[in-house]
């Protein structure tokens, strides 16, 4: 049975409308695309023009619940996720870009353009030019000179369970869900317009390009976003000290205030992902 739920439509009228024919999604609407799973009531998320990067695309970026979601629900849409091509996330409200169109939505095509090794090395030699000689002690066992990616880490546990785990203790905290009509999670990040690490990069694209390759070597899945924050759930975590620090250093590539504002050098946050099953992220 395909489901309903009430969607505000581009005349702000708002109707009831099978899953399979709503024009909810940022990739021209609803072609081909169909849920079983009843979706509560919601809206679309358009982008402001005078915020988005592309002010001419005029499209949704993605759908917003109106009240908290379960994990329940985020898990059964996740599960759908194969044949619907729409991926769920927990959207923490504590600061709502997202409601008033707050948001630079990119196509997930952009997401090709980028290498992780060499946005990973850009970043890292950007920093060491500007940065004191007692800061780069921070980058140690590596300092100066940028590692590259990490090797992929060994399968622990079902990815697609360990993320319905992560989603139902989030969302005990109270957060809407969004749907994003993309074939992988970490497309999100960029077809969502989501810009929590603005302060860092100002272009959210190549950090999409970042968790696209901890899917592939970590088992990661995108569960929930907020303001500046990110949570992801990994299947596949560093086992051993010598590869945790490795992990640690594109962290940091990827966050540096978690671990400059955090633990304080690579060594002491490689320690504390050592066999984690959660990545959690937050910038300034």
């Amino acid at each position: 049975m395909v489901g309903t739920g009430t969607v505000e439509m581009d005349d702000g009228e708002r109707r009831m409308l099978p899953a399979a024919v709503r024009p909810l999604f940022g990739d021209g609407g609803g072609g081909g695309r169909s849920l079983s799973v009843e979706l509560p009531p919601g809206a679309l998320v358009w982008p402001d023009p005078t915020y988005a990067r592309f002010p001419s695309r005029r499209r949704p970026a993605f759908w917003l619940s109106e009240e908290p979601a379960s994990g329940a629900l985020w898990a059964r849409l996740r599960a759908e996720h194969p044949r619907s091509g729409l991926w769920p996330v927990l959207l923490e409200e504590s600061v709502q870009p997202w409601s008033v169109g707050q948001i630079a939505p990119d196509a997930a095509a952009e997401i090709d353009n980028y290498n992780v090794g060499a946005f990973m090395a850009e970043v890292w030699d950007d920093w060491v030019a500007r940065a004191h000689i007692e800061q780069i002690e921070t980058l140690e066992p590596f300092g100066p000179v940028c590692p590259g990616p990490a090797d992929p880490g060994v399968l622990r546990t079902d990815p697609d369970a360990l993320a319905d785990q992560y989603a139902a203790m989030l969302a005990e905290q109270g957060m809407p869900l969004g749907l994003a009509a993309v074939q992988r999670g970490a497309d999100a990040l960029a077809v969502m317009g989501w810009q929590g690490a603005l302060h860092h990069n100002e272009w959210n694209v190549p950090l999409a390009a970042v968790v696209r390759s901890w899917e592939d070597r970590f088992a990661a899945r995108l569960v929930s976003m907020g303001f500046n924050t990110l949570e992801l759930s990994v299947a596949a975590p560093p086992q051993t000290p010598a590869h945790a620090v490795q992990v640690a250093a594109e962290h940091w590539a990827f966050c540096p205030d978690a671990i400059v504002q955090g633990a304080g050098t690579l060594a002491d946050y490689a320690e504390q992902i050592v066999g984690k099953y959660t990545w959690s992220f937050w910038w300034d």
